[in-house]
């Protein structure tokens, strides 16, 4: 479990954004061939369904596959290696030319990538290769605005504060500040491609859990403003891990405890937001059991 925002450290359902070493713009792991197999074979079955661009981005999608090809080789080049028009990556070869710039450059990475465009006075989802979504449908967000993407999350809809502040937000950021939140959501599936809403009313029926049937997915957001196009590129890189995994953790005890108060904390809509209303009492007794 590389990061755990349930300890403290960040409260849901508030921007959470925090300054990001540009050096950590990206996160690999040992997992690499898997998503990037598991990334191919969906671009494969549903091209259409994982991504999506309109005309005119192509600038955007080109200046971030460039960024990328040159951060890549930089801060990991005992996996990436340029050679010519392609892009080695470990024993799997990446053409740089043949593909939307946008597909390329996420068939680099674990991440998935997003592209905001300030365009009718609204910073809109211009285009987007996400084969990892976490209970959200990228054809139903596609070219809408923030405000209108977050309007089913509690407090950050048209007119709120929450929405303002990230408007003004993307407007503000200069290409040389990197930011970074993170989420945390509950599973019963730890598949990477999650389209399902989890969300649910606010009277569901308590459900059992399983330790070993439950996943925590932690979404790692990264937001920078392209130098060039102004463009916003999101990044969303997804781990997944059984409640069970807390266990192995010399600080369990602790981190079960933090998530219970997390959990008690939310209110009656954004635990339905979050799929909890049935979950939400049998995850507190598995995490104090954790807890001891």
């Amino acid at each position: 479990m590389k990061h755990t925002p349930y300890d403290g450290s960040s409260k849901p359902f508030t921007i959470g954004l925090t300054q990001l070493d540009p050096d950590r713009w990206i996160e690999l792991d040992d997992a690499l061939e898997f998503y990037l197999d598991e990334k191919a074979r969906l671009l494969t079955s549903m091209r259409e369904t994982i991504f999506v661009a309109e005309t005119g981005t192509e600038p955007a999608q080109g200046e971030l596959l460039n960024v990328l090809t040159e951060y890549l080789p930089r801060q990991y080049p005992a996996l990436y290696r340029r050679e010519g028009d392609a892009m080695i990556v470990g024993k799997r070869r990446v053409a740089l030319v043949g593909d939307a710039p946008l597909v390329t450059a996420g068939s680099l990475i674990q991440d998935d990538l997003a592209i905001m465009e300030r365009r009718n006075g609204d910073w809109r989802l211009a285009a987007a290769y996400v084969a990892f979504p976490s209970s959200w449908s990228l054809a139903e967000k596609f070219g809408r605005a923030m405000h209108e993407i977050h309007a089913p999350v509690p407090g950050f809809g048209q007119g709120t504060r929450n929405a303002e502040l990230i408007s003004r937000m993307f407007d503000n950021l200069s290409p040389g500040r990197f930011v970074e939140r993170l989420n945390w959501a509950i599973n019963v599936d730890g598949a990477l491609h999650l389209p399902k809403s989890k969300s649910e009313g606010v009277d569901a029926e308590a459900i059992s859990l399983s330790e070993d049937g439950t996943f925590i997915r932690v979404e790692r957001q990264t937001l920078r403003k392209l130098p060039e196009t102004g463009a916003i590129v999101f990044t969303i890189r997804i781990y997944s891990d059984p409640l069970a995994a807390l266990r192995s953790r010399p600080d369990a005890a602790a981190l079960a405890q933090s998530f219970v108060a997390q959990l008690r904390e939310l209110t009656l809509p954004e635990a339905a937001y979050k799929g909890l209303v049935s979950k939400r009492e049998a995850l507190i007794t598995a995490l104090l059991a954790i807890a001891g």
